[in-house]
């Protein structure tokens, strides 16, 4: 129930997020989902794909610096308190959230989550107990690689 995301550190300068993405797309690998954190100097970007091992193999090789961290995806309803309901649930499990991010699917009125928790084997079984639906890596986004 844990997915493997890639983490690539980038430069903070124009090109920087093109060169991975360019080398996965030659590949023909698809990015499902991701997220980029900056600070002046320097950026991280957050990758979830399918074929991880193959991805992480590509950028290495492409001369990124990649790091291999399991997250936790979740789908809840896309519906005011949503997240605060996912919050107090592993609040209450006393794991903490070191980041997320998200996006909603307009079509079919839910949400999808990716957390990094400190304790994802606790995080996973509180929400698990607390009805919330915990995504596996090939089903995370209910459509096929293309």
């Amino acid at each position: 129930m844990k997915i493997h995301q890639l983490s690539l550190f980038l430069e903070n300068k124009p090109g920087a997020m093109s060169a991975p993405c360019r080398l996965l797309a030659q590949a023909g690998l698809n990015i499902i989902t991701l997220s980029l954190a900056d600070t002046e100097k320097f950026g991280i970007l957050r990758l979830i794909l399918r074929d991880w091992e193959k991805a992480r193999q590509i950028l290495e090789k492409g001369g990124c610096v990649v790091k291999v961290t399991e997250v936790v995806a979740i789908e809840v309803p896309d519906r005011p308190g949503g997240l605060l309901e996912i919050l107090d649930g592993v609040e209450k499990a006393g794991v903490n959230v070191e980041y997320m991010y998200a996006f909603s699917l307009r079509q079919s009125h839910k949400a999808l989550l990716v957390f990094r928790f400190d304790h994802p084997d606790a995080a996973i079984e509180a929400l698990l107990q607390n009805g919330v639906t915990v995504l596996d890596s090939l089903a995370a986004f209910g459509r096929s690689e293309e």
